[in-house]
Order: structure tokens, then sequence, then C-alpha cells
């Protein structure tokens, strides 16, 4: 073959690559989509990939499945979509344990940033600080004095070593100046019972987990994590406004694809949950959750990620936090 001949044949080939993807985003879906969810029903990141995946079934026409894949932090969840073929048929959904486990883990069996692409993030979550019952503590402020004058003795529960609660009493930590003992615990429930208990200090806890306690009066909340107060505890004040200016801590979830998914298709995918978002029923069961239904785009989730992974790694190495 010729010079000339083997360029027009890479030029051709070039052309076809291009309409090849547009193509494909016009007739996807054809067969089933797979949300894969690293963590237990019921939460979160499981709710958000069934309310979603509900929506996106009915108008695609095609079932769209959700699968529970347990452990190591959801890293075994993330394995097998950074493994599975990059056609958007299986999406990962991810909480913000996706950017902390590079901070925690020494070893892991994919790259967070290499191995998957952003599809969108899909609600946001403040926090709320649960205190001890043996504690006559009503503010953050009154906390952070506490704290100041029994340094290393103050201690509060989370629900597991790296896990979102911890890194947010690290960042209260960092942020006030204290000395504080971290209590590890197996999980979220066991992390508030221990709080409820009176066997340790405090606990920040997701809103979700909390919020029906602590209206039925089981347990504490002195403070909201956010930036501005929340519509359904317009009384309950933010940790910023009440004693450590500029806190903030929000959990946050997303969908991810493999990588090198044709951007066509992420984009696709990520119109129709900005779509499913804006839906009144659908925001309605977000806030039932203490979220927000929040979306973004392919390229600014990405970036997104990028961000939080810095910040976390940062965070990690300021507060100690050694990788497993």
């Amino acid at each position: 073959m010729s010079t000339l001949s083997k360029l027009i044949a890479q030029t051709l080939l070039a052309a076809l690559c291009l309409v090849a993807h547009p193509i494909h985003a016009q007739t996807y879906p054809t067969q089933a989509i797979k949300i894969v969810v690293g963590f237990s029903p019921g939460g979160v990141p499981d709710i958000a990939a069934r309310v979603i995946g509900q929506h996106m079934s009915e108008n695609w026409k095609q079932p769209v499945l959700v699968e529970n894949k347990l452990g190591a932090g959801s890293n075994i969840a993330a394995q097998v979509v950074a493994n599975a073929p990059a056609d958007g048929y299986t999406l990962l959904s991810i909480s913000s344990a996706f950017a902390i486990s590079p901070a925690i883990y020494s070893s892991m069996a994919f790259d967070p940033i290499k191995d998957f692409s952003g599809v969108t993030l899909t609600a946001t979550g403040p926090a709320l600080v649960l205190i001890s019952p043996n504690l006559k503590i009503n503010t953050i402020k009154e906390l952070v004095e506490y704290a100041a004058k029994n340094p290393g003795k103050v201690t509060y529960s989370s629900a597991g070593v790296g896990s979102g609660a911890h890194f947010a009493a690290e960042l209260m930590q960092a942020k006030a100046g204290l000395e504080l003992l971290h209590i590890p615990t197996k999980g979220i429930p066991d992390a508030i019972t221990e709080v409820m208990s009176g066997r340790v200090d405090f606990f920040i806890s997701p809103y979700a987990s909390a919020i029906n306690l602590v209206r039925s009066g089981k347990v504490r909340a002195i403070a909201i994590t956010s930036t501005k107060r929340f519509k359904d505890l317009p009384a309950l004040p933010t940790v910023s406004e009440s004693g450590i200016p500029g806190y903030k801590w929000e959990f946050w979830y997303g969908l991810m694809a493999p990588a090198k998914t044709p951007k066509p298709i992420l984009q696709k995918i990520a119109l129709e949950v900005k779509r499913i978002l804006e839906l009144p029923n659908v925001k309605e069961r977000f806030d039932e959750l203490g979220t927000t239904a929040i979306s973004n785009t392919p390229e600014q989730f990405d970036k997104f990620i990028a961000a939080e992974i810095t910040d976390f790694a940062r965070l990690a190495k300021l507060s100690g936090i050694k990788p497993e």
C-alpha cells in the first residue's frame, strides 16, 4: 500500500470513529443497564440508584437493575465497575467514600481517576453533630471550650477509620485546634448507639441516619454541618455560626462509569439523570433523606472528584490518618 493510500485509509478510519460514538449514543440504551452499589440497601447511594433507575427505565423502556456489592468501604463494587465494558451499561453509585479511599488504602485494585469517568453528582447532604446525654453542652462553642480544657479526653465515634464521619471530626479538630480521641465502630448505627448510651461524647452523623432519632428525642443534635441552616430544622445552628467559623462538611453522592465510556453516552446519561432529579416527586424523595438533589456535567464531576481526592489526602496527612 502506498503512503497516499495509507493516509486515505487512516483518514477514513478516523472519520468512522468520530461518527461511531454519536450513532451509538442515539440508539443507547438497547439493553438492560446495571447500577452497582457498594453499600447496603436503604442508604442514600442505594436509594438514589433505585429512584433514578426506576425513572430511567420508564423513560428509556429498558430494565435498570441495582446490584449491591458490599465490602472494603465500597471498593469491591468499584472494582467490578472498573473492570466492566466501557459501554454505558454498567454504572457505579458512589458516595464521598470513593474519594476518601485513596487516602486510607495503601493498595487498591483500581485507580479512581484513571479507571473511571464521571457521569454526574446526584445529591449532597449535611451531617448532624450528636452529643452525649451525659454532657451539659448545648452549642459547638461549649463543646470546643470543653475539649480545649480536656485535651485528648473528649471522644467521638465514627463508622470506622477513614469513614466520612471520621474525616468530618478530624476537619473539626483541625479547624478548632483541638485534640480529640477517636473511637471507631463497625458502622453508623453503632456509632450513634455509642453516643446515645453516653459511652462516647459526640458523633457527626449523616442527616438521614439520625434525623428520626433526633425528632423522637432519643438523641440530641447541637448543630448541623452545612453552611446554612436546614429548612427542616430551622432552629438548629450550623457548626460555622455556633463555634467553628468556616467549618463545612457535606456528604455527596453520584454516578460513575468505566473509563473510556464514549462521551456522548456519558452526556446522554447525565442529561437523563438531570431530568429525573428535577422531577418534583424525586426532589421530595431526596429531601426526605436529608439531601438535596443536584446534578452537573461529566467534565465537572471529574474535576470535582479529583479535587475531593486531593483534599481528603491533605486532611489525612494533617490528621495522621495512615493508609491501611
